[in-house]
């Protein structure tokens, strides 16, 4: 009896020992495949959005409404207009001669396309894509009495002055966040509604966001004459927006982050929401959507739709597009802490690199930004986020980009602000 007894306890025992050993494979193998996933997403991230791709600029022919062409092709031998103000004129020329042959006149400013349009001296004009929708915005009746019968794009090639590489897990750098809300993907040349001048200071874990509003009276960098928005560097691509920045600031920045703010809907929503902190009690309802978001004076979590729609508000503030700008702040820096604070997010980090991958494209290497993700994970930095930004006093200038014939709401920078800004980016880089 103790024999058989015995027997059955090993039997027993084997039993379970194999069950356990059954259990842990199980789980050994679900760690493998997260894992593997979770290689696969991070260097697919990494790959996407560190990738020399080339930026693209969208091109629109335009016609009367009431004009007898229809097709691109029935402007053969007849006079279009350009803008000699885009420095990518004579590619975008180059480019349209390859579909039809046609005589080029050339004028100064997007309005004076308009004009020339208008008065018939041109049969047709050819316009950058995206100061289309500025048209609207600015002017609503600017082109009311066209139609777009031809759609072209061209590669940009950079430019961009690179600088001696930093080791960015030792050493503090300057990074410019320009945020799009391009409906034509984040490689496409379009207004820079979000300028961010990031200098991060890894070391000290101290990171510095300096924001220039949209509509700052700059400088286009090797430009003269009239002064434009900064919001239309973007249109010229991110290499003109960094360098006219630089002149501004008389600054150096190492690296470019362009984003499409759009975005922020997917990620917010995968992080469960972010915690923001408004100044204003309002309610606004999301682009496109049913419903509204109200916000209370002070802190509150709000879902992706919600987050945008703070980040893009200006009507409700006396200060506007300013106020904006401390908006978008205010949503990096709550999904910068969550994410930075909350490890529960890890097991979500396939989803949210594959929901941020296409909207996301920067000049740091592969290299630098998978220092700066080994760096948060093995010593996991408190940082500190300090917001500063540009200030200024409104009015109606003209601007090198639409022409003197067509004065926009600009801000003049205040010198003051700039100053500041300065100080404290030197600071930071100390």
């Amino acid at each position: 009896m103790t024999t058989k007894s015995t027997k059955a306890n090993k039997s027993h025992s084997r039993t379970i020992l194999i069950a356990i050993g059954i259990i842990l494979g199980i789980v050994l193998l679900a760690v493998l495949i997260y894992g593997i996933r979770l290689w696969l997403s991070y260097n697919g991230f990494l790959d996407k959005i560190t990738a020399n791709h080339t930026e693209t600029k969208a091109y629109s022919v335009a016609v009367l409404s009431d004009s007898e062409y229809n097709d691109i092709k029935d402007l053969t031998n007849h006079n279009i207009g350009l803008s000699q103000t885009d420095p990518y004129v004579a590619n975008a020329e180059q480019q349209l001669q390859t579909v039809i042959t046609h005589d080029a006149s050339f004028y100064d400013g997007v309005s004076t396309l308009v004009e020339v349009l208008s008065g018939k001296i041109s049969d047709a004009i050819v316009i950058e894509s995206d100061w289309l929708e500025t048209l609207k915005d600015e002017s609503e009746n600017t082109l009311k009495d066209a139609r777009i019968i031809y759609t072209f794009t061209i590669p940009l090639d950079s430019e961009a002055v690179e600088l001696p590489d930093k080791d960015v897990t030792k050493e503090p750098f300057i990074v410019l966040i320009s945020g799009t809300d391009s409906r034509a993907g984040v490689r496409a040349t379009a207004r820079s509604d979000v300028n961010i001048v990031a200098v991060v200071n890894p070391t000290k874990a101290q990171i510095l966001l300096v924001s220039i509003p949209r509509d700052t009276y700059v400088q286009l960098h090797n430009t003269t004459g009239l002064k434009d928005k900064l919001t239309h560097a973007g249109v010229y691509g991110i290499d003109m927006s960094k360098t006219t920045i630089e002149d501004f600031l008389g600054i150096s920045i190492n690296n470019t982050l362009k984003v499409s703010f759009d975005t922020v809907v997917k990620v917010v929503d995968e992080l469960d929401g972010i915690e923001i902190t408004s100044d204003t009690e309002m309610t606004l309802r999301p682009e496109g959507k049913d419903k509204t978001c109200h916000y209370i004076v002070g802190k509150q979590l709000v879902d992706g739709d919600c987050a945008l729609r703070f980040a893009r508000e200006r009507k409700s503030y006396s200060t506007g597009d300013r106020h904006r700008g401390e908006n978008q702040q205010e949503v990096i820096t709550a999904i910068i802490d969550k994410l930075a604070h909350s490890r529960n997010y890890v097991l979500k980090l396939p989803t949210i690199l594959d929901v941020a991958a296409d909207s996301f494209e920067t000049s740091l290497s592969r290299e630098e930004v998978s220092s700066l993700i080994r760096l948060q994970l093995t010593e996991n930095p408190n940082w500190h986020v300090e917001s500063i930004k540009i200030d200024g006093t409104g009015t109606m200038l003209p601007t090198y980009s639409m022409g003197a014939n067509l004065p926009l709401y600009v801000m003049i920078p205040s010198e003051a602000t700039i100053e500041v800004a300065q100080q404290k980016i030197n600071e930071y880089l100390k």
